[in-house]
């Protein structure tokens, strides 16, 4: 019982704590191989399954790995009054005026992208089948990840204005709810002439919607009918508080295309990312039987406490 117990509290810690949420993770790198480039595709395409599921990895390392929570945000207000042109682009120039220990502090993911862009870049000059799925599993979740408005303040979960829980609402209950109507078709990947600007420009973007994220909501709960706001729903065989399908529903009018949005860039720009390593590598041929390393990164949901920032319920 007390096993059973775990795994259930463990699940529950993930869907309330994750980036995106699992659906929309693993939804985005799914439907990111299909802009991919014939010759690239088809390596894709043979390992989607593993790539889809690998893309929530990220989220559970951060249960085991103090250094993970911090690469899938940043906390723009807390460099001169939120000022991103104050913050350099390039990590050595930003650690030389900030230090490492505050960019760690206030989050990383821009930078963590552009890490992670280099390693998938090396293992397709390997040839190295684990490593080249092991990156864009994380690349897509990190990509994904800066996409979120709320992944770029510091007010991630509304605690600062009376919101707790928009963060899952938005990222994760709302995707759930309403993403098979979305069109996830968005064309073709395309090369970055330098993948850390895109990165950054996707922060931008993020960053220019969180107010509008927090003041949808806000105005929504003082004209929606108190008692319709929550609910109970189910979740792995726990009854759980969330917002009612009906006020899930208005916040997403008034968002008017947001979150689909959000994950159209998302699907893209991880496509473009991916095929932009593999020219950056030379364009390697990908057929026949690569070589592989045997490392793995977690593929368990863990139990416990997650180290580092969660989103409260």
């Amino acid at each position: 019982m007390y096993n059973k117990y775990c795994h259930f509290l463990g699940m529950l810690l993930i869907l309330i704590c994750s980036s995106w949420g699992f659906y929309a993770h693993k939804k985005i790198n799914h439907a990111a191989v299909f802009t991919l480039p014939t010759e690239l595709a088809k390596f894709y395409k043979r390992h989607i399954d593993v790539i889809t599921e690998k893309a929530v990895d990220a989220d559970k390392r951060c249960y085991v790995d103090s250094l993970e929570s911090p690469r899938h945000f940043i906390d723009v207000e807390e460099y001169e009054d939120g000022n991103m042109d104050s913050i350099p682009i390039h990590w050595s120039r930003a650690i030389e005026k900030f230090q490492e220990r505050k960019l760690r502090a206030s989050g990383i993911v821009p930078w963590q992208i552009y890490f992670t862009y280099q390693k998938l870049v090396k293992a397709f000059r390997e040839s190295n089948t684990n490593a080249i799925i092991r990156h864009s599993a994380d690349l897509g979740h990190y990509v994904s990840d800066a996409h979120v408005p709320l992944h770029t303040t510091r007010n991630y979960n509304g605690q600062l204005t009376g919101q707790i829980g928009i963060h899952a609402f938005w990222e994760s209950r709302l995707p759930e709810m309403f993403a098979d109507g979305y069109n996830l078709f968005v064309g073709k990947a395309e090369y970055l002439d330098s993948p850390l600007d895109s990165a950054w420009v996707i922060v931008r973007e993020s960053n220019a919607l969180v107010d509008s994220v927090l003041l949808l909501e806000k105005e929504l709960s003082n004209t929606f009918p108190k008692h319709l706001q929550r609910s109970y729903i189910t979740r792995n065989n726990i009854l759980i508080s969330s917002y009612s399908d009906a006020y899930a529903s208005a916040y997403h009018e008034r968002m008017q295309g947001m979150v689909e949005d959000r994950m159209r860039k998302s699907i893209q720009r991880t496509g473009s990312f991916w095929f932009s390593a593999w020219v950056d590598a030379g364009q390697p041929s990908l057929k026949g039987k690569l070589k592989s390393d045997q490392k793995d990164e977690v593929t368990d949901v863990q139990q416990g406490k997650i180290i580092g920032r969660e989103e409260w319920h």
